[in-house]
């Protein structure tokens, strides 16, 4: 990984071998890669979970999906009846640790590779039809996933090598 172009692919690489590894061991669900613009059709109101990692290689991802799907993955993460949450607070808890859990497994990949960075705090964003952007982040690329009938959109910006993400 030289230039900050092919850092952005190598890190999306590894963001589409993270995704199925934390759904399928932790959550014991499978996905399947799409197309990231079909996954936005919901007006749904969206749960989206943060992480940015700093380091040799700076960014920030976004796990997108509709409210009833972070519900759904909440009780898998958490072996909870879904009907069993009292408002938000444990369904953001989950995804913000699901989020936690697949960033966590890029840096370590970063990390084998020689590119040591750290994580920040996991951060959660909800509400109707909002767009994720970062200010200043030069490189942006989306994946798709489909989990049955639901939706997942990853969305990964970052700076180019040297620069530190404000999240």
């Amino acid at each position: 990984m030289t230039d900050s172009m092919n850092r952005i692919e190598a890190v999306r690489d590894l963001l589409l071998g993270a995704i199925p590894e934390v759904f399928g061991t932790m959550l014991n669900t499978g996905v399947e890669p799409m197309a990231p613009d079909e996954c936005r059709a919901s007006e749904e109101p969206r749960v989206a979970g943060s992480v940015g990692f700093m380091g040799e290689v700076n960014g920030i991802v976004y796990l997108q999906m509709t409210a009833s799907f972070a519900r759904m993955l909440a009780g898998r993460l958490l072996e909870m009846p879904e009907e069993e949450f009292e408002g938000e607070e444990m369904i953001d808890d989950a995804i913000g640790e699901i989020s936690n859990m697949v960033v966590g497994a890029v840096k370590s990949r970063l990390c084998d590779e020689g590119l040591p960075c750290v994580l920040t705090i996991p951060t959660i964003v909800r509400g109707p039809g909002f767009s994720v952007a970062a200010a200043g982040y030069s490189e942006r690329r989306s994946i798709g996933f489909r989990c049955g009938n639901d939706r997942l959109v990853v969305d990964l910006l970052m700076k180019p090598s040297g620069e530190s993400p404000r999240s």
